[in-house]
């Protein structure tokens, strides 16, 4: 898939501004809804010093303009290692197929970080856009798992895997 569209930018200091945007009740409805502006301090912090896995922001290939953010970190699942991976894209670029372009590069950054086998993600089940952006960047549908995020709320969400070694096809 062409990712040529796209280009990820290691998150830095000054793009506390993307967080900000992202934070609205559009762009959080399956995660549980906005955070309080220390939560989106202390977020912030934790992208900029992210020592296993990295945050970027997605700017427009051609011209540079900021189209969204995406990311990959450790965490464990099932009893193992893997990379984690999540986007968002802003509401005034949706519907350009960016996303599935955003998440092939993240596989690829995923890829060249080496360490872990498996990167997933894990949309809301009723987050539609999300899960078809996981199947037309390549990743597998495993099935189902609930998920508590933001801490105190649950949802169910699906678990999307990209195979980086190529093995299983996902």
């Amino acid at each position: 898939m062409d990712t040529e569209q796209v280009r990820l930018v290691p998150w830095a200091e000054g793009d506390f501004w993307l967080l900000e945007r992202t934070n609205s009740p559009e762009m959080t409805d399956h995660l549980g809804g906005p955070e309080s502006e220390e939560k989106l301090v202390a977020r912030h912090r934790r992208y900029v010093e992210l020592s296993s896995g990295r945050m970027y922001r997605v700017t427009l290939a051609d011209g540079g303009e900021t189209v969204g953010s995406v990311g990959f970190w450790q965490r464990e699942w099932r009893d193992s290692l893997i990379w984690e991976t999540g986007w968002g894209i802003l509401p005034e670029f949706q519907g350009r197929r960016l996303a599935a372009q955003t998440a092939r590069a993240v596989v690829e950054e995923a890829r060249a970080a080496g360490e872990h086998r498996y990167l997933h993600a894990f949309p809301s089940v009723e987050h539609t856009a999300s899960n078809s952006v996981c199947r037309r960047a390549g990743f597998t549908l495993l099935g189902q798992a609930e998920f508590e995020y933001p801490k105190g709320h649950w949802l169910t969400s699906n678990d999307w895997r990209f195979d980086l070694t190529g093995g299983d096809g996902g």
